[in-house]
Parts: structure tokens; sequence; C-alpha cells
């Protein structure tokens, strides 16, 4: 189930959301569980044995890791070993078959939806359990609740334990609370539905051409990489607006990444609970920063490879991650200040070209289709083509809109008119929303076929 269908919007979301007041808060939370079970359930009823086998396993171990380390390592183990069954197996068994010329069979297992994410919540728990930042859960449900709520199940954000222990104890749903997650989801909806969906369109065309032009390569190129942050922000929106409606408070995950003046900016304002995981649980147990030279290159390293092949199990996201582990590292050697203002439109243009570079890769189905998809932006093959024409004139207001809606413009005159004509703008502002939310009730009665694109990891 997705957050943008009407099966969601109009059946599931509103029994959950009505039981969810009616009930007494002590059961506000198995009710939640069951609730967020039923939803994975819905789209992988096939994987739910998986599901309930990662809240058990993980319960358990979570009482015993307390100055235990062979029961933490043993509890790692088993979580990473489940992730690489589905997802690194076969591709790790199709190389091995490759390079050595055997034949060993492989299991081909589907990949279960959000793995990726409730894989990495639950070792979060087990770490910091060792670590004694938190006690171990001792409420089965309450740790269930935390690995499997449905709001940020499927494609995050990463939630810490840490960060949302006390919201599972003691919560409290408010009449702003549900204002503020109500504008926070439908805003998310219309990234998804009006934007990114729009912008797949041209993206699809172009990587699917028979007859790709430079312009048209570049259009789009700018066009995935609209489609991306608006798929992938507008599903952390509406997890977030969500769990604002039920009392909880999520960590934001993205902050205008496209205005950084650094890669490593960049990568400080995109997915911002991933980056942080990867930081937390393998960067500064390396050593971080405060290392030498061969040390501190082999840590980058390290969390650059492990962050390409979080994203999928092939060769594309492992050169993906390598390039973003060259460009940073490069970016720490040359200790330039990127502060400088009189230089602060070419940072930005240096980010934002490798960052389109980096979504070629990340896009193509393989390192050769990216490799051939480079070369003709950057001349192989004719310059401009009748394709080029008939999508940018269909489709340059929504990019217009999409690259203004992608910096904080907006946000910062909306704070500006509000100390002056408040009333006024919330009145706008509730206009906008509503249309927004008919816009994208229009678009889905169509039937369009609309899944995230982070739902693949």
């Amino acid at each position: 189930m997705i957050f943008a269908s009407m099966t969601f919007l109009f059946v599931f979301f509103p029994i959950v959301l009505i039981g969810y007041f009616i009930l007494p808060f002590k059961l506000k939370n198995i009710f939640l569980l069951l609730a967020s079970l039923y939803f994975y359930a819905w789209g992988e009823p096939e994987y739910i044995y998986l599901m309930l086998f990662s809240i058990c396993f993980n319960y358990l171990f979570g009482l015993l890791v307390k100055d235990n380390k062979v029961a933490l390592c043993m509890g790692i183990f088993v979580n990473l070993f489940i992730l690489f069954l589905f997802k690194y197996e076969s591709f790790v068994i199709t190389n091995i078959n490759v390079l050595l010329k055997l034949n060993l069979s492989q299991l081909k297992l589907p990949l279960p939806i959000g793995i990726s994410f409730f894989t990495f919540q639950a070792l979060s728990y087990l770490v910091d359990v060792y670590r004694k930042d938190v006690p171990a859960q001792k409420n089965p449900f309450n740790l269930g609740l935390y690995i499997a709520l449905f709001p940020q199940l499927i494609a995050g954000p990463i939630v810490r334990y840490t960060d949302i222990v006390e919201q599972i104890k003691n919560r409290k749903t408010t009449f702003a609370g549900l204002n503020y997650g109500c504008k926070r989801f439908i805003a998310g909806l219309g990234k998804k539905v009006i934007l990114a969906n729009n912008f797949a369109i041209i993206s699809e065309a172009a990587f699917s051409s028979n007859n790709l032009s430079s312009c048209f390569a570049w259009l789009g190129a700018v066009a995935y990489t609209l489609q991306i942050y608006y798929d992938f922000s507008g599903y952390s929106d509406m997890a977030i607006g969500l769990g604002r409606m039920f009392g909880f408070t999520f960590v934001e995950n993205f902050n205008y990444p496209y205005i950084s003046k650094t890669v490593s900016e960049f990568w400080r304002r995109w997915h911002i609970s991933l980056g942080s995981f990867f930081r937390d649980y393998v960067y500064f147990p390396l050593g971080g920063s405060r290392v030498g030279r061969i040390r501190l290159c082999f840590n980058l390293f390290v969390v650059w490879t492990l962050t390409g092949l979080w994203h999928g199990a092939a060769f594309q996201f492992l050169a993906w991650g390598i390039l973003y582990f060259v460009l940073i590292l490069v970016e720490k050697e040359l200790k330039l200040n990127f502060n400088n203002k009189i230089f602060s439109l070419c940072y930005q243009l240096y980010t934002m070209f490798f960052v389109i570079i980096g979504w070629i890769i990340f896009a193509e189905s393989s390192l050769k289709e990216a490799f051939l998809y480079i070369l003709t932006m950057f001349g192989k093959g004719d310059f401009i083509s009748l394709d080029f024409y008939k999508y940018l004139n269909n489709y340059y207001v929504l990019l217009i809109l999409g690259i203004v809606f992608s910096t904080p413009i907006i946000s910062k005159l909306r704070n500006l008119l509000s100390s002056f004509w408040l009333i006024v703008i919330e009145f706008i502002e509730a206009v906008i929303y509503i249309f927004i939310f008919y816009a994208c009730l229009s678009y889905l009665t169509i039937g369009a076929h609309n899944p995230f694109i982070y739902f693949n990891f």
C-alpha cells in the first residue's frame, strides 16, 4: 500500500486515525502496531513473517546485548545476513560465477519492501542498547511499533530508537499537531503526484530514447534530478506529517540539498537520517576524521562504498558511492573556502554538476548505459532534437516551479509576509493546500502508476 493511493487516503488512513483516537492510550500502541503490520502485509503478504521475525528477534537480543559483545555481534550478524540474503545474494553469486567460472545456484528472492530501512532501525536499537544510550525495551509491542510503524516503514526517514523511545511511551496528539501533520502530508503528496510523476515522464523518455540529443539528455538529467528529490522528499514529508498526526515527531530528512555549495554539504542536507546513521555507527567508530591521512581515506571509502551498496546491489550504485568518496576526499584535501560569497554561485554550480552526473549513474540500468548517456550530454550525437522542444514546451512551467520549490525562496517569502499579513497568508495557504489535494485526487483517479523510487531500497 502506498500513501499516494485512493485505498490509503480514503480507507486505511481514516479507519486507523478514527480507531486511534477512540481507543485509550494504553491500547493505542498495540492498535498502531496491528495497523502497521496490516499496512505491510497489504503489499508484502508473504513477508509479514519476516517482519514478525525481525521484531521478535531484536526484542530478544535487545534484552541480551547489555554488556554482552557476543550477543551484539550475533544480533548484528543475523540482521545483516537477512538483508544480504534478500538484497545482495544474487548479485554476489552472479559475480562469483563470472569470476571463477562456476555455476552456483541462486535463491533469487524478491526484495521485501523497506528492508534496508527497518533493518537499519533494528541495528541502531541493538547498538544503542549495548552502548547504554537507552535501556532495552521490555514491552515487545512497543519495540514492534518502533520497527514497523507504518508512516516511515517503507522509505524512511530512518528513525533512531533514542529519538523516539519517549514518544512511544508517552505522547500527546493536539489540534496544532493534526493541522501541521495534515498540511505536511498534503505538501508531500503534491510533491510526489504533481511534480515527481511529471518529471518522471521527461526522464523516462530521455533514458529510453533511441535518438538522444545532447540538449534532450541534459533536460532528462535535470528532470531526473528534480524527480528523485520530489519523490523521496515527498515521501518523507508524508511520513513526517502522518507521524505528527499520531503524536510522533520524526527527524527531518531533507534541507534544500540543491542549494549546497559543496558535495559534503549536499550530503548533510540529502537523506539526513541515512547520512547520520553511517556517521554515528560506521564513520565515528572507525576513527572519523581525527586520524592520519591514509586512515581518513580508508574511513571515507568504507562509508561511501556502504552508502552506494545500501541503495542497491549493482555496480552502478557502487560507482555512485565511490564518486562521492572521491569528491568529498578532494574537498577535504583542498580545504577551499567555500563560504566565499564572491564564488558562491560557482561553488553551487560545481556541486550541482556532479550531483546531476551522479544521478545519471544512479538511474541507469548499468555503468555502460550511464557512460553512454553522459557522453551524449557532452556532444556524442546530435546537439538538439524535436523531443527536446516537445518536452520542454510541455513541461517548462513545472520545471521552473520544481527548481524554485527546491530552494528556500518560497519559505523565506512566506515568513516575511507573515510578519505583516499572517491571517491573509494562512487563508491563502489553506486554499492552496485544498487545491493541491484536489489536483492530486484528480490525478490518482485516472489510476496512474506512481511507485516511489526509494521503495526499491
